[in-house]
């Protein structure tokens, strides 16, 4: 409520603890203390040598304004200000017009009628967003603008309605100025603390596979003494927490789902030889288990079956150690791909809710009976036919995990229109693993 908040007051969903939310008073007139207060945290939060208790972004918040009304008041133009002089530093901010929902309904209602006599509803549509854009450009955006004498980020967002991909495009943007003004690790947790974009998620998972996997993997050494099933164990559990799913029950991390991901990568072993006069093709997306999801959903409401129960190279996996061979390095980058493209299918899947066996085991079968799948192993096995030995002993040379992985992101708006294309099914209803 107004009044009751403090700026130092740590805001944390009890659903995603990796994002945190300080809330200030904002700048209402008479309040004069608050833009001290606001100044004052973010000089002390930046001044913190930890980046975990540093302030990333500032998301400097407006409510479009309605006829007439005025959007910076002077607490905020004094913010500006400061932020102009530098007296802020490099704290990236953004400014975030919300209730965008209610300036379309505003524009709809204002319409001139026999002007759109005859359109269809889509065109329409596009004559509304049309002029609640040009109508932004007047009440918030050239104000903001002449006001800061530079350009400062802006995003028009909505929580209310079927307005996913503007809270997609507050959180690209922020990530991007956290990436550019506070550095690399920031942005990877800013990454991992979102759950909108699928993109960012697999670029974080890049991000930290590089730190710490890939390009050790042409190399034993850092395996050394090692099992497989042991380094996949870590891999496995680090990806996992890059997604940061709502996973209270430890699902992603389970003894069986891990055995599902490693039955789906043995098949990379024992599968056909690729052709090698094979054309790839390199624009299949997650489209592609779109229509799997709905045949596993389109029959009576039976569980979901997926192999887990543990193999015969499970066992052996588990006293191998891990040696630079070709089928060590093709097993990690499978796992690797598998892995992040399951969890990719398990957003579409289950959104935001909280996961259910049932959730990732539709995930898990959706990506394995997809055409991608099938693709993915045959680009690893090109991939490393036409690799030398010496090649592969390149550090370098499994930056190519990143060239596989890149047909297949998908962005939030996309994920939005693939959900939209599913039928409604209840996931919280669980089942066993091995139902």
């Amino acid at each position: 409520m107004p009044g009751e908040v403090s700026i130092d007051h740590e805001f944390i969903s009890p659903q995603n603890n990796k994002f945190v939310l300080h809330d200030s008073k904002g700048f209402e007139p008479g309040e004069k203390d608050n833009l001290k207060i606001v100044r004052d945290f973010i000089n002390y939060r930046r001044a913190k040598p930890d980046l975990k208790d540093q302030l990333h972004a500032v998301w400097l918040c407006f409510e479009i304004p309605r006829a007439n009304g005025r959007l910076l008041e002077t607490g905020v133009e004094q913010f500006l200000t400061s932020k102009r002089e530098g007296e802020l530093g490099d704290i990236p901010i953004v400014a975030v017009f919300t209730k965008y929902d209610t300036l379309l309904d505003r524009v709809e209602r204002t319409l001139d009628k026999s002007s759109i006599k005859g359109l269809s509803q889509a065109a329409i549509q596009d004559i509304i967003k049309k002029n609640a854009e040009d109508k932004l450009q007047e009440v918030c955006v050239a104000p903001l603008e002449k006001f800061a004498k530079s350009a400062v980020p802006h995003v028009t967002v909505s929580t209310n309605g079927n307005h996913e991909g503007t809270l997609a495009r507050l959180i690209q943007t922020t990530e991007e100025l956290v990436r550019n003004h506070v550095g690399t690790d920031a942005s990877v947790m800013t990454s991992v603390a979102q759950r909108v974009d699928p993109r960012l998620k697999i670029r974080a998972s890049i991000e930290v596979g590089k730190r710490k996997y890939w390009k050790a993997l042409a190399s034993s050494v850092p395996f050394k003494n090692r099992s497989m099933w042991d380094c996949l164990h870590v891999l496995h559990t680090d990806i996992v927490n890059v997604w940061n799913f709502q996973d209270p029950h430890g699902y992603l991390c389970s003894p069986e789902f891990r055995t599902l991901m490693t039955n789906m990568v043995n098949e990379l072993d024992v599968g056909p030889p690729t052709d090698p006069n094979k054309t790839l093709s390199f624009g299949l997306t997650i489209v592609g288990t779109i229509a799997t999801i709905v045949s596993a959903l389109s029959g009576p409401a039976a569980p979901i079956v997926v192999p887990i129960a543990a193999s015969v190279v499970i066992a052996s996996w588990v006293y191998e150690l891990y040696e630079q061979t070709r089928p060590a390095l093709q097993r990690f980058m499978k796992y690797i791909i598998d892995l992040t493209l399951v969890l990719q299918t398990l957003v579409l899947v289950a959104g935001n809710q909280e996961l259910s066996r049932k959730a990732i085991k539709l995930a898990a079968k959706s990506y394995h009976e997809s055409p991608m799948n099938g693709e993915v192993h045959n680009r690893i096995q090109e991939y490393d036919r036409q690799l030398t030995l010496r090649q592969r002993a390149n550090r370098d040379s499994l930056d190519q995990i990143i060239e596989l992985l890149q047909p297949y992101n998908t962005s939030a708006e996309e994920m939005s229109d693939l959900r939209g294309k599913l039928p409604v099914v209840d996931l919280s209803s669980d089942e066993p693993w091995d139902s």
